[in-house]
């Protein structure tokens, strides 16, 4: 069964966007299936992966019901350092999958089994229980409704950088350098900060170059300035990692594009720091 948990995360995690909750859907779906004769079932993994995804898409309308109108950043895990059983390539970027949020939970499960699974349309409808033109119809929305997006905001892919670039921030995070601080960012730069409801952030979302350097400054000085600081990769993207007495209290995952840094998603729930956290030592 372990084999098939490995197998069954990335589907869950690239719709719920945590672990926790993928880890519970898994587990739910291969409780059950101990349940199901299995004269009944001709294939075993995809009735699971079948079961999982719409297990899946069930519990992430609940958490966006729930929700509703708060800031909600995805739980980040680590994809340098990941279970050699669990296939981090299908493990969607971290940027992505907070454009993801745009969608309805079926576009977004139609667009993960596209893109990051490559499903055939036949093989979604049969996943998804509906035909192959809904399913067509679906991933041609999606698609829309996320380039919109990305023209809008001005997100495009994530460059990939050095470990030097990323210290070269943090050094000048620490000496208090404006100057290399707007050279490194982007003009239209995006701050995004989750709590999750137990950490009281200074401020959801920032947005603009003067605004954001004075408040990344402020946040280090007032809250970051005895941490020790790892540089890791995260979803396929460039983060740092903020350790207070030994415990993950900050992981802030960077979208780079062109050398410049157009957004940096602060994750500080700690609910949502606990798996990433054991990943790494301080």
């Amino acid at each position: 069964m372990e084999d098939y948990q490995n197998k069954l995360f990335p589907y869950a995690y690239n719709i719920l966007g945590s672990s926790d909750d993928a880890k519970d859907a898994v587990q739910e779906i291969l409780a059950k299936f101990h349940e199901v004769p299995k004269t009944t079932v001709q294939n075993e993994m995809g009735y699971l992966i079948r079961s999982v995804v719409n297990e899946s898409i069930n519990l992430k309308k609940k958490r966006q019901r729930a929700l509703l109108g708060q800031m909600w950043l995805p739980e980040p895990v680590t994809t340098e350092q990941t279970d050699d059983s669990i296939d981090s390539s299908v493990i969607i970027s971290y940027s992505l999958m907070v454009l993801l949020e745009k969608l309805s939970t079926k576009e977004r499960a139609v667009f993960i089994l596209k893109e990051a699974f490559d499903y055939s349309h036949k093989e979604i409808g049969v996943v998804l229980d509906f035909s192959i033109e809904n399913s067509r119809k679906l991933l041609s929305r999606a698609r829309t409704k996320l380039e919109a997006y990305k023209k809008h905001n001005e997100l495009g892919g994530s460059s990939a950088v050095s470990n030097e670039y990323m210290q070269l921030y943090v050094d000048s995070i620490r000496n208090g350098d404006v100057k290399i601080l707007e050279k490194m960012l982007s003009e239209e730069v995006v701050l995004a900060a989750d709590g999750g409801g137990e950490i009281k952030v200074v401020r959801e979302l920032t947005r603009g170059l003067k605004a954001a350097v004075k408040l990344l400054l402020y946040v280090f000085q007032t809250f970051q300035v005895q941490n020790t600081i790892k540089v890791g990769q995260v979803n396929h993207q460039p983060a740092l990692l903020y350790y207070q007495d030994g415990v993950l209290v900050n992981c802030q995952i960077f979208q780079i594009s062109n050398d410049k840094i157009v957004r940096i998603y602060a994750q500080l729930a700690p609910k949502k720091l606990k798996v990433l956290g054991k990943a790494y030592n301080p």
